[in-house]
């Protein structure tokens, strides 16, 4: 293989754009395949842990993402009927010292405009909007560039046609969680969010995710329940009355300005939560999958787009140095396996009941914030091979 051989990359999400950025990073061309012609981000907040904002640092964005996002000082645990503090993990320039590198909340839509304008500024990477790849073979997207890729890299996200044409490859499964996502004025907000922490609140069942967002300086606002497979879709939007009614009663019993919040706020946009199951991820050294292509999972560690991000990063450096891709996804498996235990860990203890969740909030209410912290040395101080 000679160094210009191009990459071809399906999909110009998070995964994708960080993909390209990471293969320039070692002086790979890429080349990036995106079906829509008009790219927009959908949904709302992004949680970039430092194991995420670390890789962005070497990519050379974060000055573009201190811009745009807010540093929390704290991460708060806090009860969802009582508004009682239960435990709280300190970031902000603690984080930045533990684990030497900052935790930034941002809209995903700045996320990305960041990435694509670091896109097209760099010689080495091209974008193709409007551009839908049904056969992600070298020989088809040979035709539509020019040159045979050294790689076609399956980022295309969580209803991947690429990985379709992996055998043994994962499948999306719907999870059992559906998300309901919005977001606040801080003028509407209620005064215990906080404009400097993100706040969990933990109920039966349910839990509600809440984190400044500027500069349009606003919170968003997840809610996470059980819910029915709405079929293959990303995001369904019921009929209001309907969609009120269902959020409604997942919080019931819950505080009650956080259930008048529920009632008031502008319709949610309804996000059925999927993953993808346990499968292939390549095929030989000519195609592979990764971020939620490869392994979509469950929000309950906010580690979805920083797995996108490490895979990117890790890849480029494989390919470089020439490294099989069965080592990647060996090397990576193991890393999205511990994350994906953390969140199931997660969805347990915020979604614990009766006994065991009193037993979760006297367990967690006596640990120290440094000691609570010690728990995320493992994913947020982690060294991405380079």
């Amino acid at each position: 293989m000679i160094r210009d051989q191009p990459v071809a990359i399906v999909g110009a999400g998070i995964a994708g754009l960080s993909a390209a950025l990471s293969f320039a990073h070692k002086g790979i061309p890429a080349e990036i395949f995106e079906q829509t012609s008009v790219l927009s981000e959908a949904g709302a907040g992004l949680q970039l842990s430092p194991n995420a904002t670390r890789i962005l640092t070497k990519l050379g964005l974060l000055p573009q993402l201190e811009s745009v996002w807010t540093e929390p000082q704290a991460i708060n645990l806090v009860s969802g009927t009582s508004l009682r503090a239960i435990a709280s993990v300190p970031s902000g320039e603690f984080a930045r010292e533990r684990w030497a590198s900052p935790y930034g909340v941002l809209h995903r839509a700045d996320l990305q405009k960041t990435l694509l304008d670091a896109v097209a500024a760099n010689s080495l990477c091209r974008l193709h909007l409007g551009a839908e790849i049904d056969d992600a073979s070298q020989h088809v997207i040979a035709g539509m560039i020019g040159s045979e890729p050294r790689l076609v890299v399956g980022a295309d996200g969580v209803w991947s046609k690429v990985r379709k044409r992996i055998e043994g490859a994962g499948k999306a499964i719907f999870s059992g969680s559906i998300a309901w996502r919005f977001t606040l004025g801080e003028a509407e907000a209620p005064a215990f969010f906080g404009t400097t922490k993100v706040t969990a609140f933990l109920g039966n069942g349910s839990h509600l995710v809440v984190y400044p967002l500027q500069p349009a300086r606003s919170f968003n606002v997840v809610a996470i329940t059980s819910g029915a497979d709405p079929g293959d879709s990303w995001n369904r939007t019921l009929p209001s009355k309907t969609s009120r009614q269902r959020l409604l009663e997942a919080f019931s019993g819950w505080h009650p300005q956080i259930v008048e919040l529920l009632r008031q706020a502008v319709e949610p946009t309804i996000w059925p939560l999927y993953e993808v199951s346990a499968g292939a991820w390549n095929r030989g050294d000519e195609v592979i999958l990764i971020g939620d292509a490869a392994h979509a999972m469950m929000p309950f560690a906010a580690q979805g787009a920083a797995m996108a991000i490490e895979d990117a990063f890790e890849l480029a450096s494989y390919v470089a140095n020439r490294k099989p891709l069965t080592a990647f996804v060996d090397h990576r498996k193991k890393r999205v396996a511990r994350v994906r235990s953390r969140g199931a860990f997660n969805r347990f203890a915020y979604h614990a009941r009766g006994p065991v969740r009193l037993g979760r909030d006297l367990v967690l209410s006596l640990r120290r914030p440094e000691s609570l912290a010690a728990d995320f040395d493992w994913l947020y101080g982690y060294e991405p091979k380079d």
